[in-house]
């Protein structure tokens, strides 16, 4: 196996593990029913997010090394748009997701019983427009990386 194929390999594994992560952590807080639960999903979630965040690394370094050694990869549109599109994702999974679970969190804090807050409701229902975006954006991702079809 050369050194691009094993780096493909590396690539498609790491969107397995990183992708299918980041697609169940938003399905989980669905199930919360009671405050309890929703601390928990959220300190479940905290430790899950750590296979997005090293599948995500790994895809963008084997996809840029992936270029580098195929230089006629930045001259393909569908290459460049999936590496505009990973960025747009990342401004999403790095800047609107966190601060949102954060807000969960502190609602959670400061929160005494077991009925689960409406304001955590109303956060996590605040999230579903992000998080269909990113899915989307996955499923973009995906298909240029399979289809090449431009």
């Amino acid at each position: 196996m050369t050194l691009y194929e094993t780096l493909v390999v590396l690539h498609v594994i790491a969107a397995v593990a990183g992708l299918g992560a980041s697609f169940a952590m938003p399905v989980v807080y669905k199930f919360a029913k009671t405050a309890s639960q929703a601390q928990f999903v959220l300190h479940l979630n905290k430790k899950i997010e750590t296979l997005p965040k090293i599948g995500s690394l790994s895809l963008l370094a084997t996809g840029l090394l992936l270029g580098a050694l195929n230089t006629a990869l930045f001259n393909e549109i569908w290459y460049i748009s999936s590496l505009v599109i990973y960025a747009l994702s990342q401004i999403i999974v790095i800047g609107i997701i966190p601060k949102k679970q954060k807000e969960m969190e502190d609602i959670l804090a400061s929160h005494e019983g077991e009925e689960l807050p409406e304001s955590f409701r109303t956060v996590n229902k605040q999230l579903d427009p992000y998080v269909y975006l990113l899915h989307s954006l996955a499923f973009v991702l995906i298909f240029l990386m399979v289809v090449k079809p431009f």
